[in-house]
């Protein structure tokens, strides 16, 4: 397995794939000692919790055809942002309840990140 890093320090490979190995997984996320991990395809991606400034839920609404109606899916996915306010990752979760439990399990990782989307004027240049 290889780990690629959202930022710029690398760590020793042996000392991520234990951690990877014996963190908490949510879906595709591994929760650590120190680093936030996940999976796209054969690629793990890790993080440092201290360079996690906001992170948030983002629930999209996919419309689809059904048999005797229209409908939407929801389609649940974390967003973790650095502090210039870009967005680093947008992962994709299994449900409602893992976002959940995600989002409370980063309170206690990340205490110093801000959970929740930011304002519109946050985000509005100008």
């Amino acid at each position: 397995m290889r780990f690629y890093p959202l930022t710029a320090p690398s760590a020793e490979r042996e000392k991520l794939s234990a951690e990877y190995g014996a963190g908490r997984k949510i879906g595709k996320v591994s929760l650590g000692e120190t680093w936030f991990f996940f999976r796209s395809m054969r690629k793990v991606f890790y993080i440092p919790y201290t360079d996690i400034h906001r992170y948030f839920r983002r629930v999209m609404l996919v419309p689809a055809k059904l048999c005797c109606g229209k409908g939407d899916f929801e389609v649940e996915n974390l967003v973790i942002c650095s502090g210039t306010g870009e967005e680093m990752a947008q992962i994709q979760l299994p449900g409602a309840r893992a976002g959940k439990v995600l989002m409370e399990c980063l309170e206690q990782l990340a205490p110093h990140a801000v959970a929740g989307r930011p304002a519109k004027e946050e985000t509005a240049e100008g």
